[in-house]
């Protein structure tokens, strides 16, 4: 049994083959000895392999003298919300928007946030301690075994803080389609948005242990595109299988990207006075446009490497508020130590309705979106990658080509075997073809096919 390493999201691959019972309850154990508290708090989504994960986890961390309080199916924010109100550190059980078959462990500190790269390092090196050893250290026994304890009513807590972010009936007047892609959020999206007044339909909200992101959800919206318009909603929100993130549909049925929530957001909270240091954070995977708008308005744009995790760690190093990723992945700090797709859908239902506007309106007068391509090179090993001169001529040769019109992204992803590609250029014909010549480039040096 292999070490795990911790990736852009935590621990993350196929059920029961590179992630398997026996290496959860060693993670288990290894993050109970590294973070030394008195409880944990675990959830998970609704795939087939998370009752198999989340007991093995839990059965590792208990064995270590530590209770486990397992809340069952919740979205990843509100695990981490009790995280933060109890202040002990959780788990949850997901590989958000990726397939079925993969699952995935996040391990979330006391606070309710991401651990650091100090922490993910030394439970690592825990883990391989144990693997490799095969630990013979004495373990609690009798009445200092750690209980497990089902608390799936701890769930409400959760709802309660999402009610509070609003007035009663806030959103009164209101129709809108939430996507739950079959996912964590089946168990309390519906019931949130209703009791804050709008009247609310639901799909992707049959979970059966293998559809979770199938055909539906944020990376699959053109499902509730057309439910959108069918119904005659004003709003389509689109969640993705652990509920961390949003894509929005406006009622004509068009999809409005992390990117554009993003630039309403930042624009609505600055003209608030809410928006601390005029400053929004973002990855490098956001849209020139996103750029150009926020110099429009005047605010101040932080960078940082793909992941919320580093757009959280910038927003706390900067006592900033508001962060975000174009995947939907949007922090809202003062409110929650991690993205929120079911309080980012709250908030814009709550923005369309204050500015009185539909989305598509607001959507078209805050940003002007430059013509992206992303593709992905599925690689077998991607440890070449950076020492490939052929990648890097190719790189640079592109942006020589775009100059100031464009940018090139290219990076290995941080919780799947493959290698991103994103090209941006005013004209989209040369952006298609610089993302082929590109890609063309990586598959001749490292193997693969496009996926």
């Amino acid at each position: 049994m292999a070490g795990a390493r911790f990736g852009t999201d935590g621990v993350r691959g196929l059920a029961n083959a590179s992630l398997t019972p026996e290496l959860a309850l060693a993670l288990g154990r290894a993050a109970a000895r590294v973070l030394a508290s008195p409880a944990f708090i675990i959830g998970r989504d609704t795939r087939r392999s998370g009752p198999m994960l989340s007991h093995a986890l839990a059965s590792g961390i208990a064995s270590e003298g530590v209770d486990v309080f397992d809340v069952g199916v919740v979205p990843t924010p509100g695990v981490a919300s009790l995280c933060a109100s109890r202040g002990v550190p959780g788990a949850i059980i997901s590989a958000s928007h990726n397939a079925f078959p993969d699952n995935g462990i996040k391990i979330l500190g006391p606070g309710g946030t991401k651990l650091s790269d100090e922490l993910e390092a030394a439970v690592e090196a825990e883990l391989d301690a144990l693997v490799r050893a095969h630990d013979q250290t004495p373990r609690p026994t009798g009445a200092a075994v750690g209980k497990i304890i089902d608390e799936p009513e701890l769930v409400h807590a959760y709802v309660e803080h999402l009610l509070g972010t609003l007035a009663p009936r806030a959103l009164e007047g209101l129709r809108l389609v939430v996507d739950c892609a079959h996912g964590a959020a089946t168990t309390v999206a519906a019931e949130v948005l209703a009791a804050l007044g709008a009247t609310v339909d639901v799909i992707g909200d049959e979970p059966t242990g293998v559809n979770i992101n199938d055909g539906v959800g944020s990376t699959h919206p053109e499902r509730l595109a057309r439910e959108v318009c069918e119904r005659a909603a004003d709003l389509g929100l689109a969640l993705d299988g652990d509920a961390d993130r949003l894509i929005a549909v406006d009622h004509e049925g068009s999809v409005v990207n992390g990117d554009v929530l993003l630039a309403l957001f930042a624009t609505d909270l600055k003209s608030r006075g809410r928006l601390a240091n005029d400053t929004v954070v973002v990855t490098v995977m956001s849209n020139l446009g996103f750029h150009h708008a926020m110099r429009e308005a005047e605010i101040n744009v932080a960078v940082v490497p793909v992941g919320d995790r580093h757009v959280l760690q910038e927003l706390d190093a900067r006592q900033l508020t508001l962060g975000g990723e174009q995947s939907g992945h949007i922090i809202f700090r003062e409110c929650a130590t991690t993205g929120d797709g079911l309080l980012t859908g709250i908030f814009l239902a709550d923005l369309v309705l204050r500015r009185g506007k539909p989305l598509k309106e607001l959507a078209a007068e805050v940003l002007t979106i430059v013509p992206q391509t992303l593709v992905a090179v599925e690689v077998a090993d991607q440890s070449g990658f950076a020492g490939s001169e052929a990648i890097a001529a190719a790189i640079r040769s592109a942006e020589a080509t775009l100059g100031d019109e464009g940018r090139v992204l290219v990076r290995p992803s941080g919780t799947e075997p493959v290698v991103r590609i994103m090209v941006e250029a005013l004209d989209e014909q040369q952006a298609h073809v610089i993302t082929e010549q590109l890609s063309a480039v990586v598959i001749d040096a490292l193997g693969g096919t496009l996926r």
